[in-house]
């Protein structure tokens, strides 16, 4: 049934006349007659009752006016919703970033978020830049943070992209480590230390790069995949590491940071987002500018 003839049948049930439903909606009697006629035809017999001084609903008109008011109660919070969704007032933001960017970058931007607007309700996913690409072209995401590496910033129609800042690459040492307190570290200095990566060789990664920069191989690899443990064994003494300058913040106290000499050994972050945005993402993305590190070392 048409939204504009349930709004008549609550009204004519609110006023009890069709007379005054009428002067309510801006209509003419007999229009609002008209329109009660056909809908009692949809409906399969009389709605109302007709006395000689107003209406009243039938058994059938109080089950429809029932659905009718909770059919016009949902759109009109519909209605509501995406008012404050383009007003960037509320609704849902889907956000997307790799795993380091959710270390510090983006949950300091979502913070902030949440203290200007608190009606909206941001949904995180972590997945590699990629598939965040991927979803963004597919219009399941409505932010991204992704990195350029390892193949380079991936292109998708429809998605609009913006450098966010450069996150270097630091090595990561126990806090007795002979190199600790010196300052930036040349790479060739450990090459007798194990490292601890999530893979080498196999695929592209920023230690395989960086080695191969320098012309030469990590005398060994343990291979660790998630940043816990990769702290744990460095931690411990047992191998050194790459960290993006992202992560740090997760870098347990008993572990060093200190920047490589090769000052190229850094990959470029970027906000991703459809080319028409709404505008708490245009609003989120102005914050991780804000909370953004910028170039590092």
């Amino acid at each position: 049934m048409e939204t504009e003839a349930l709004r008549l049948l609550a009204a004519v049930a609110d006023t009890g006349s069709f007379t005054r439903a009428a002067a309510r909606l801006n209509y003419t009697q007999s229009a609002v007659s008209r329109r009660i006629a056909a809908l009692e035809q949809r409906a399969g017999g009389a709605l109302f009752e007709r006395l000689p001084r107003g209406v009243r609903l039938t058994p059938a008109g109080r089950l429809l006016h029932q659905h009718a008011l909770d059919v016009l109660g949902r759109l009109a919070r519909v209605e509501r919703e995406l008012a404050a969704l383009h007003s960037g007032q509320g609704g849902v933001l889907h956000v997307g970033a790799f795993a380091t960017a959710n270390i510090s970058l983006l949950p300091a931007a979502l913070r902030a978020l949440g203290a200007a607007r608190p009606e909206v309700e941001p949904v995180v996913v972590e997945v590699p830049s990629a598939g965040l690409m991927e979803r963004l072209a597919d219009g399941a995401l409505d932010l991204a943070v992704v990195s350029d590496y390892p193949y380079g910033l991936p292109s998708a129609e429809g998605v609009v992209t913006s450098v966010l800042c450069e996150d270097e690459l630091l090595v990561a040492l126990p806090r007795g480590h002979r190199l600790a307190g010196s300052g930036p570290v040349d790479l060739r200095a450990l090459g007798d230390e194990a490292w601890v990566q999530h893979a080498y060789g196999d695929r592209p990664t920023p230690l395989a790069d960086a080695w191969a920069r320098v012309g030469g191989a990590p005398r060994k690899i343990i291979r660790i995949a998630e940043w816990s443990g990769k702290f744990g064994y460095v931690a411990a003494g047992l191998g050194v590491a790459l960290v993006p300058s992202l992560a740090a913040r997760a870098v347990p106290t008993d572990i060093v940071l200190r920047p490589l000499t090769d000052p190229a050994l850094r990959r470029t972050i970027h906000t991703a987002r459809p080319a028409v945005p709404l505008l708490s993402a245009r609003e989120l993305e102005e914050l991780l500018r804000s909370v953004s590190p910028g170039r590092v070392g």
